[in-house]
């Protein structure tokens, strides 16, 4: 008999909206969630999410380990504002033993200190949403983005005019452009690593790995 794989656990300190929408989105994406503030008021909008929701100062490392966080796999400080009170509450997890931090950070400054602390990975909400917001005004056909590293990212766009009709072969779009067409979506099909000579359709949307420069370059076209 196959075993069931156990699902995630997280631990979501601090509800604002950041907070709230990570706790939200991971509870309905099968994962069982804690989540904890001082606001009252937040802890109950979430209640109806999550799997546990406390009212709670996570500064208290007692209260933070009564909560059941010390047990999560992956614990997201969400406080940015309070710098202070992140810093400590990253301490605090890191000496609980959580395995993996994940923490929001204000500015580079804060970014670095919890780096230093070994938080696993560092978040700027703001300056990542700015920045697919002026990708998207760039590209008016850029439908997603996901960033998978310093400069690269994979991008869900509609197929452009001058692609219409060619096959991926005549379009050359590696040599040209440097971007890599790993899919095209064709409403309920998806054609994964599709051959040279798959032609672009009005309606297709491609899944494609290259830098914001690249895309840029393949829309002015």
């Amino acid at each position: 008999m196959k075993k069931k794989k156990k699902n995630r656990t997280f631990g979501v300190i601090g509800l604002g909206t950041f907070g709230y929408h990570v706790a939200r989105t991971l509870s309905q994406g099968g994962a069982e969630v804690i989540a904890c503030d001082v606001d009252e008021e937040k802890v109950r909008e979430v209640s109806e999410y999550v799997s546990l929701a406390y009212v709670l100062d996570a500064t208290d490392a007692k209260a933070l380990k009564e909560s059941g966080i010390a047990n999560v796999d992956t614990a997201v400080v969400s406080i940015g504002e309070n710098i202070e009170a992140s810093i400590l509450i990253v301490v605090q997890l890191k000496e609980l033993g959580v395995k993996e931090v994940v923490a929001r950070a204000v500015n580079p400054l804060h970014g670095k200190v919890l780096e230093k602390l070994g938080v696993d990975r560092v978040v700027y909400p703001e300056k990542e949403m700015a920045i697919k917001v002026a990708h998207s005004l760039l590209v008016d056909e850029l439908i997603e983005e996901i960033p998978i590293g310093e400069k690269h990212s994979l991008f869900e766009i509609k197929a452009f005019d001058f692609m219409l009709g060619k096959t991926l072969r005549e379009l050359d779009i590696r040599r040209r452009f440097g971007v890599s067409v790993l899919a095209i979506k064709r409403g309920e099909n998806l054609i994964v690593n599709p051959m040279g000579d798959e032609k672009i359709l009005p309606g297709d949307i491609l899944v494609v790995l290259g830098t914001t420069e690249q895309l840029s370059s393949m829309a002015s076209q």
